[in-house]
């Protein structure tokens, strides 16, 4: 194997071409501007967290819909949470969210809620049944 040749750079030679950031990625050298376009000015959110599960009506985005929002669909195929699809789209939580709203006012998603602790009956209640039950 030979090694790899090295070519000093001359001062005329300048520095080397910077790589574009892909669209859509925040970071140190992202666009913040960018994610203010996705979002949208108004910036309305649903009552939606990280876990909430996100599945498509219908994995084909309309034609009306944004590159983020095509994105989105495609991907809640299959359920997926907030958090995922924050993660596979590297978007924030917040831009998340607000295409997400956009969506679910159009009927393009459903969003799918975890049972809440609450929402549960009452201990007691079921033993009640349960002794009931077994009297029969």
């Amino acid at each position: 194997m030979t090694p790899p040749r090295r070519h000093r750079r001359t001062p005329q030679d300048g520095p080397p071409p910077r790589p574009a950031a892909p669209a859509g990625k925040q970071g140190a050298g992202g666009n913040p501007e960018r994610l203010y376009v996705v979002a949208g000015p108004d910036g309305e959110r649903a009552d939606i967290d990280l876990v909430t599960l996100i599945v498509a009506r219908s994995p084909d985005p309309p034609p009306s819909a944004t590159p983020e929002q095509a994105a989105l669909l495609r991907l809640c195929a299959a359920p997926l949470s907030v958090a995922e699809l924050s993660a596979y789209l590297s978007l924030p939580f917040g831009v998340v969210t607000v295409l997400l709203t956009e969506m679910l006012t159009a009927e393009l998603v459903q969003a799918r809620s975890f049972a809440v602790r609450e929402a549960l009956p009452d201990r007691s209640l079921l033993e009640a049944v349960m002794h009931g039950l077994q009297r029969l």
